[in-house]
């Protein structure tokens, strides 16, 4: 049963692979953009005595260019970093609002990759999927999370899969692109 849904595997689909993969690393990169972020405020506070919102701003201000500075890079990765997450969820919360299965698909990605804590194994999130989708059982949350991740590509990455470049190169051929 090599084409069935129960042999699935995300890190071996490469049209599943980006978004699964960074499903996968949302939880402890969001965590850690918060550790950093709480570290680098508190680095101000003791050294500055000063927001690192407040000291950018005047610095700013006073026409100084941290370019190449430290600050100024790490800074830009916190951002880079922050814009990504906030990319994953605008993403998801698009999918959860305006597709057909949205709500269902949202608490299944949910529960399996974007709550703070990881739950203990499949068990667990069947167990909080319950109140959302009634008698969900192993074969439907598997079959339910694979097209939630699906429609969760289709909205990062956008309609580029192999399968439908005939169709765009159709209406949209490659001397317009």
């Amino acid at each position: 049963m090599r084409n069935g849904l129960s042999d699935w595997n995300p890190e071996e689909d490469p049209r599943f692979h980006d978004t699964y993969k960074f499903l996968r690393r949302y939880r402890d990169a969001t965590y850690s953009l918060k550790v950093v972020v709480h570290q680098m405020e508190t680095q101000f506070l003791l050294k500055y005595g000063t927001s690192v919102d407040e000291f950018l701003d005047s610095i700013y201000a006073a026409g100084a260019d941290l370019s190449g500075d430290d600050i100024e890079e790490r800074a830009k990765s916190i951002e880079r970093s922050n814009r990504m997450l906030k990319m994953l969820d605008s993403s998801v919360d698009l999918l959860r609002t305006n597709h057909k299965h949205g709500e269902q698909y949202y608490w299944i990605l949910y529960y399996t990759f974007l709550s703070p804590q990881k739950p203990n194994g499949t068990n667990e999130i069947l167990e909080k999927l319950r109140p959302h989708i009634s008698n969900i059982s192993y074969r439907t949350y598997y079959r339910k999370r694979h097209k939630a991740i699906e429609s969760l590509s289709t909205i990062l990455w956008g309609y580029t899969a192999k399968e439908t470049l005939n169709i765009l190169n159709t209406f949209f051929p490659n001397d317009l692109i």
